[in-house]
This record gives structure tokens, sequence and C-alpha cells, in this order.
């Protein structure tokens, strides 16, 4: 069946930085569009990046130019490189392969 593995949440300072890593199986993977979700306490699952099969991608408008969504086929994982932190990026971060498989999500913090 489908995995995906979040890895690399935690506590920075604002103005920091995370990588975060989604390791999947189960799936063709370089054949499948990968995305990033993030919930905030009370707030809904919302598309912060995504990135096709042929490496097209797309980002929310609130992490454009602070945010890079990548892939390595070799090593069926996809990365969220999360730069210039802000407070209101706190939220927990899950993986999705956009065919109804998600992982357990990892969380990520914002304080000072």
């Amino acid at each position: 069946q489908v995995r995906l593995v979040e890895s690399g949440g935690g506590l920075v300072q604002p103005g920091g930085s995370l990588r975060l890593s989604c390791a999947a199986s189960g799936i063709i993977f370089r054949f499948t569009s990968m995305g990033w979700y993030r919930q905030a306490p009370g707030k809904e699952r919302d598309l912060v990046a995504s990135i096709s099969a042929n490496y097209n991608t797309n980002y929310a408008d609130s992490v454009k130019g602070r945010f890079t969504i990548s892939r390595d086929n070799a090593k069926n994982t996809v990365y969220l490189q999360m730069n210039s932190l802000k407070y209101e990026d706190t939220a927990v971060y899950y993986c999705t392969n956009f065919g109804g498989s998600w992982g357990q999500g990892t969380q990520v913090t914002v304080s000072s």
C-alpha cells in the first residue's frame, strides 16, 4: 500500500529555515505528482506547494519566493525547503500524492 513518511519539522526562530522530507513507497513515484499541505490549529488544510512528474511547480501566494518544492526520483522523496519562516507558517505539514494518501504530518513551529 501507499506509505508517505514526513520528517524534518521542528522549532525555528522567525527568519530561519527548515527542510521537510517525504519518503514515498507503494507508488510509481517518478510518474506521480506530489504536494505539501499544511494545517494550523482551527484552520483548514491548505495546499502549500506541488510538483508534477515533469517537475512543474506551483506555490501558494503566501509562500512564493520563500519555499521551494523539489523531488528526487532516485530516492522516492519530495522535499520542501522553507526559508524566511514567519510566525504564520506554524502548522502541521502533510505530504500527499493527490491520490488520497497522506503522511502522518510533521509539526513546524516558528517562535522566538
